[in-house]
């Protein structure tokens, strides 16, 4: 039986992306060539639209750079992955790097200027506080 893991779905392409675009990732796929993957895109999930707005992670918030706080639907999205991830029984999660929803290690500190700080996106929290291994395309 194959490892069951979830996926960033920018990183296999899809178009979720906040600009409209993706982060397609040759290591990746070739990572994933034995594994079943489940993708997931929270910021959609969580009711966002694509394209949107970029956000960053801000004392525990998640803010546009318009100043709108979409906390509530970082958290709605980063809840349903955990839901996804506790239906198939996963125990690992590849994610995107940086995010300020799957973000693992590094986030961008909220004055958009491209400062990263120490910390987890909303989603990646989630599913850590919850026994998953998260790691991200910089781990390959």
């Amino acid at each position: 039986m194959k490892e069951k893991i979830i996926v960033s779905a920018c990183l296999l392409g899809v178009n979720c992306k906040f600009d409209g675009t993706n982060n397609d990732n040759e290591k990746v796929f070739n990572y994933l060539k034995d594994k079943e993957a489940i993708l997931i895109c929270p910021e959609v999930w969580g009711g966002l639209t694509t394209p949107r707005d970029p956000a960053e992670i801000r004392n525990n918030r998640v803010f546009s750079n318009k100043g709108i706080d979409v906390t509530e639907n970082f958290v709605r999205g980063a809840e349903e992955a955990l839901k996804i991830a506790k239906k198939f029984d996963v125990k690992k999660a590849l994610l995107k790097a940086k995010s300020p929803s799957c973000g693992s290690k590094k986030v961008y500190d909220g004055s958009f200027n491209h400062v990263l700080v120490d910390g987890d996106g909303i989603t990646a929290k989630l599913l850590k506080e919850n026994g998953i291994e998260i790691i991200t395309e910089l781990d390959l």
